[in-house]
């Protein structure tokens, strides 16, 4: 009766234990982006799961924001550009952990020239994501390149659509981002700009949350941290084995085109320089809370 008694007792408090756990599980979102990929080879190594963080994996820019506009993700990776429309209502939203800066990551593509695109006197099919960085970087390309006054016909469309256009006689500009650009390429379009060179935008991305939920979740978050770093320093070591463990993740990118795209992005894990935090508090963007 006494054993019984025991194990009863045991029963109800891990039953409790597990129910406590799974109040306090974090949900986080991220998208396909090189940038994010440490996220996917924490899950896949299963870091993720003694942290009691589930990671949702969100194929569309715009998608991933609604999501946690609507209340459904504690926290999720982005741009400032998300960043930026959130916070007109949730004032707390803020950056927690710093990640990359697109070198390149970012592109601008087209089936012509920009000459091209300058002397036409056709009506132009943009497609990109409108509720994503990529109307902020659309509008800086079409400034640069004194396109503003030409007859634009905005397509919206996720990533995974965009992906599979193929090139026809309209003059078309692309907006994406890697790895999507590697199909739009076999398709015949190519690069005309991006955030290496023509483009002077800053793209950074990060995770972001509410200030409540930081300081509920400050120990899982700080943890969470460690072993983003950690994926990174696993990824610098050992490229090959970090690509066959976020493979899934990324789409038919090779493992060479994996390798070339950490070109076009800066990690900025660590400590940020003082010009990079100029730039991101002249953008709005604070750093109190980084991690």
């Amino acid at each position: 009766m006494k054993k019984l008694l025991l194990f009863f007792i045991s029963t109800i408090f891990l039953l409790s234990s597990c129910s406590s756990e799974h109040d306090n599980r974090l949900k986080i979102s991220a998208t396909t982006w090189i940038g994010y990929t440490p996220f996917f080879y924490a899950k896949e190594k299963g870091w993720l799961e003694p942290l009691d963080i589930k990671l949702l994996y969100i194929s569309s820019l715009a998608e991933n924001m609604y999501l946690y506009e609507a209340g459904n993700t504690d926290a999720f990776t982005g741009t400032q550009y998300e960043y930026t429309i959130l916070h007109e209502d949730v004032k707390s939203l803020t950056p927690i952990m710093l990640l990359d800066k697109s070198n390149g990551g970012d592109l601008v593509m087209s089936n012509v020239s920009v000459k091209k695109l300058q002397e036409t006197q056709s009506e132009i099919d943009v497609f990109l994501e409108v509720d994503s960085v990529n109307y902020t970087i659309l509008k800086d390309f079409l400034a640069l390149y004194k396109l503003e006054d030409k007859k634009i016909h905005y397509k919206n469309m996720d990533q995974t659509q965009i992906k599979l256009l193929k090139s026809t006689s309209t003059p078309t500009v692309i907006i994406t981002y890697i790895p999507y650009n590697l199909a739009l390429e076999k398709s015949g379009f190519k690069e005309i700009a991006s955030t290496k060179d023509s483009l002077n935008l800053l793209v950074i991305d990060a995770l972001f949350t509410r200030t409540d939920i930081l300081e509920a979740h400050e120990k899982q978050f700080e943890a969470l941290k460690v072993l983003i770093d950690r994926a990174i320093v696993d990824l610098k070591k050992d490229p090959k084995a970090f690509y066959e463990i976020v493979k899934p993740y990324i789409l038919e990118m090779s493992y060479q085109e994996f390798l070339s795209s950490m070109n076009d992005i800066v990690w900025i894990n660590k400590k940020i320089s003082p010009k990079l935090k100029r730039r991101m508090l002249q953008a709005d963007i604070p750093t109190r809370d980084l991690l």
